[in-house]
């Protein structure tokens, strides 16, 4: 079986982005949300995607992005992957998708079945991650906290998935015991505080999920 994939979101400095990559990490993530303490302006993203070309894939994350936002992302970072971290309907996935030629992943909040049920309905994602359902006015994403893990075995969700949310270097692999997950994305979870990524978790991270799968 191949092992766990990580994906190490949230990265801003190249010297974290340097640490993600020497620890091992499959994906890195760069945030472009204005809201968020981990927002990278596109200049910024630029140079930290093109240090990442090659040895790992890139990720840019937006939240429910027109397509000026979308051509602009794709234009500065050339990422591997879409990711949609916002309200982003199953049509808008499929449009995203078309318009930028790139794979999409679709976060989806979790904090019942029903929202679990909701994962059918986006097959035109490529991969899609369930994230922790944020309390309202919080951000949509990196906010620390997991959901029930067990609702993914009472749901029978048969769709693979990437495990977000909550997930620590000490958590990682209990979460992949409870859920089966087969890949696991992390950005509060190896910080000292918000948008501030620490190196020494980000390698325990890495790590222990390796070492989990």
């Amino acid at each position: 079986m191949a092992p766990v994939a990580v994906k190490i979101c949230g990265l801003s400095t190249p010297e974290t982005l340097d640490a993600a990559l020497l620890a091992g990490a499959d994906m890195v993530g760069f945030v472009h949300f204005p809201r968020s303490p981990r927002h990278l302006d596109l200049d910024a993203g630029r140079r930290l995607s093109a240090r990442a070309r090659g040895r790992a894939e890139r990720v840019a994350l937006v939240v429910d992005p027109d397509d000026a936002l979308l051509d602009a992302v794709v234009e500065a970072l050339d990422p591997d992957w879409i990711q949609l971290h916002g309200r982003e309907s199953p049509e808008r996935v499929a449009a995203a998708r078309a318009r930028t030629g790139r794979p999409v992943m679709k976060a989806l909040g979790v904090a019942t079945l029903d929202d679990l049920a909701r994962v059918a309905d986006y097959a035109a994602a490529d991969r899609v991650l369930l994230d922790a359902k944020p309390a309202p006015g919080a951000l949509p994403g990196g906010n620390g906290h997991a959901f029930d893990w067990d609702l993914i075995a009472r749901s029978g969700l048969t769709t693979p998935f990437m495990l977000s949310g909550g997930l620590t270097p000490e958590t990682v692999a209990g979460a992949l015991a409870a859920t089966g997950a087969r890949a696991v994305d992390v950005s509060s979870g190896v910080e000292r505080r918000p948008g501030e990524k620490d190196p020494d978790r980000i390698a325990a991270f890495v790590a222990a999920a390796r070492a989990g799968s």
